[in-house]
């Protein structure tokens, strides 16, 4: 078997892609790269408050080429933009709502005063089209932790309006034991496209009617689905008014049904690396702000375990996976001792498609980019005594549509 039919053979059999560090290591694909990790959100300083500003609109996301929704998106980006801060800080954020649905912010495992926790009809009323609302709070506890809109949550998360929010620790215990200086945020989410599309234009109908009926007056507690006790609730069901939870107005499927999985918001293949050097240690902060559970597997490597919502671990311990169920959070140190290019992936595979189509979701790669020159190509090692010429015969227009230029990086999307 020549180097052309080796190639070629491997696209087939693993239909996914094969990596060329000489292609990834590049100065422009590096540049790229840092788009696809979470964007600091800049703030002011006024007084003793570090100020920063959030907006919520209806952005079009692509979560791979070719294939775009429309998402609800903090400040334009899904994710929404990194809010970093030192413990004990004094956090004000500005909310302002853009789209023409309502929201809000709940801080996810951060100790806010319960009027700043961000629950409709429990610590606040929901910010209406065009309104504001200021949130104020200390950044306590320390560790990684997120924020996303706690109204209309089934759908408001999956859309896109979610973030990662970083308590700083001052004392930085973790950094001590595994000393590291580079950092990587990993936000992992699941998405019903149909779902989206068609629940975010009846929400839309909805809100049209709720504003008209609140400008003429004519917006009363059973148009809201608000009652001050549960007398008031019986009352209205008994007068045959009909609570949401009795109308089908979810999607055909009943609850989302996922076929779309980000990281950062991407798909494979436009998922972010994770880049690492011999002898590096680096902190990947693991996010799940979606609805499924992600069954994280490195390839070559354990992890330490030194995070769990944020906690750090008293005794760091190894694992090469790890289940991320909704909501949690784990930071874990990866230790540069294995130089390649490692897959980094959900072991459960209906994750790792789009639409349906393996390879595609949860699925991207830990770089070392210090690869030697003689490591770069794969086809060098197309000489190896393993691979034996099984007798596959493939067309001239075939071999060279598989093989293109060496230094380019081949993607394979269906089996």
């Amino acid at each position: 078997m020549d180097r052309r039919d080796f190639i070629a053979t491997g696209a087939l059999s693993t239909a996914g892609m094969i990596f060329f560090p000489g292609n990834l290591l590049a100065k422009e694909s590096k540049e790229l790269l840092k788009t696809k990790f979470p964007q600091p959100l800049p703030f002011k300083q006024d007084g003793e408050w570090k100020e920063f500003e959030l907006y919520v609109d209806v952005k079009i996301q692509e979560p791979a080429p070719g294939f775009s929704f429309h998402t609800l998106a903090f400040n334009d980006m899904v994710p929404g933009p990194e809010i970093r801060v030192n413990y004990g800080d004094k956090v004000r954020v500005k909310f302002k709502n853009k789209s023409k649905l309502n929201h809000t912010i709940h801080w996810h495992g951060m100790h806010v005063p319960w009027r700043m926790d961000g629950v409709p009809m429990v610590s606040q009323l929901s910010v209406m089209p065009e309104n504001e609302f200021i949130y104020e709070f200390e950044a306590k506890p320390i560790g990684t932790h997120f924020y996303h809109c706690h109204w209309g949550t089934v759908l408001h998360m999956q859309a896109g309006m979610f973030g990662s929010l970083i308590v700083e620790d001052p004392n930085d215990t973790i950094k001590k034991q595994f000393p590291y200086e580079r950092e990587y945020t990993l936000i992992y989410s699941a998405h019903d496209v149909n779902f989206i599309r068609q629940e975010m234009n009846r929400m839309l109908e909805r809100m049209e009617e709720r504003s008209y009926l609140m400008s003429k007056g004519r917006f009363d507690h059973e148009r809201w689905a608000v009652f001050n006790n549960h007398d008031q609730l019986n009352e209205s069901i008994k007068n045959g008014w009909e609570p949401p939870y009795a109308l089908n107005r979810r999607a055909p499927a009943g609850i989302p049904q996922a076929d779309w999985f980000t990281v950062n918001g991407k798909s494979y293949p436009d998922t972010p690396y994770l880049f690492i050097k011999s002898g590096e240690n680096i902190r990947v902060r693991l996010i799940n702000a979606g609805a499924e559970i992600h069954n994280l597997h490195l390839h070559g490597h354990d992890f330490w375990m030194v995070a769990d919502d944020g906690i750090p671990i008293p005794q760091p311990w190894k694992r090469n996976t790890v289940p991320l169920t909704p909501g949690k959070t784990y930071d874990i140190i990866i230790e540069g001792n294995n130089r390649g290019i490692w897959t980094f992936h959900d072991h459960d595979t209906r994750k790792v498609t789009n639409n349906g189509l393996y390879p595609g979701g949860n699925l991207l790669a830990l770089v070392y980019e210090d690869l030697p020159e003689d490591e770069l190509i794969i086809s060098k090692y197309s000489g190896n005594p393993m691979y034996k010429n099984t007798g596959m015969n493939m067309n001239s227009n075939m071999k060279s549509m598989l093989m293109g230029d060496d230094k380019l990086p081949k993607i394979a999307l269906d089996e």
